[in-house]
């Protein structure tokens, strides 16, 4: 599996500028610097509109006493394609594009969700009655000079 992860990182940004060689030669070069730069702004404005949207259902869902099981995951794989959007490629476009379709991150989810173990874990505090006792002790100063550091080597 780690040979496999190796490979696609090499693998990929060599796809990607394959794939700007040959879209820039079909449609040119403005054209497809355009299309990037279009693919970054909407990448953006998925992340900060679909990132809201999702704490919102979140909430919802946590308020409602519901697990956000499905929330949280495809709060997840909208913003994965709204950064995916953001990185420069028509490859990773095409993913994000992918990853924007509900009935994709419905069939993501079902697959996945079963391989999955949910762990509950509460955490408590404890708060003491009695601020913590300070000792009576005299507060001293001490003066510092440059040479007290170079004079004192243990």
């Amino acid at each position: 599996m780690g040979r496999l992860i190796g490979i696609c990182f090499l693998l990929l940004p060599l796809i990607e500028i394959a794939l700007f060689i040959v879209v820039g030669r079909t449609i040119g070069l403005l054209p497809t610097l355009g299309l990037v730069i279009l693919a970054g702004i909407a990448g953006g404005l998925i992340l900060r509109q679909q990132g809201l949207q999702a704490i919102a259902r979140l909430r919802n869902n946590v308020s409602a006493g519901t697990i956000p099981g499905r929330t949280m995951f495809d709060g997840m794989l909208v913003g994965l394609a709204g950064i995916l959007l953001i990185v420069p490629g028509f490859l990773s476009d095409l993913v994000a594009l992918t990853l924007l379709a509900p009935p994709v991150r419905g069939w993501l989810f079902s697959s996945l969700a079963g391989r999955v173990r949910v762990v509950e874990t509460t955490t408590t505090y404890r708060r003491y009655e009695q601020p913590t006792a300070y000792p009576d002790d005299e507060i001293r100063s001490i003066e510092l000079r440059d040479e007290d550091w170079r004079d004192k080597r243990d």
